[in-house]
């Protein structure tokens, strides 16, 4: 299992890009921490989430 912003998910063996897809998150407004590390976006298709890993995905969102 992993742990993706405190819940947890059976998401062992998708790559970070393939998770963030299938959720719908624009890889481009996002950024990822996992295991206490920022994930740089240039590592996200072959970072691949294993079981134990801990994700915080922060949405970036714009306003005024």
């Amino acid at each position: 299992m992993v742990k993706i912003n405190g819940t947890e998910y059976s998401v062992c063996g998708k790559s970070l890009a393939e998770y963030l897809q299938s959720e719908n998150y624009d890889e481009k407004r996002v950024a990822v921490e996992r295991n206490g590390e920022i994930v740089p976006k240039a590592q996200y298709g072959e970072t691949i989430l294993q079981d134990g890993d801990t994700l915080e995905v922060v949405s970036f969102v714009g306003g005024g």
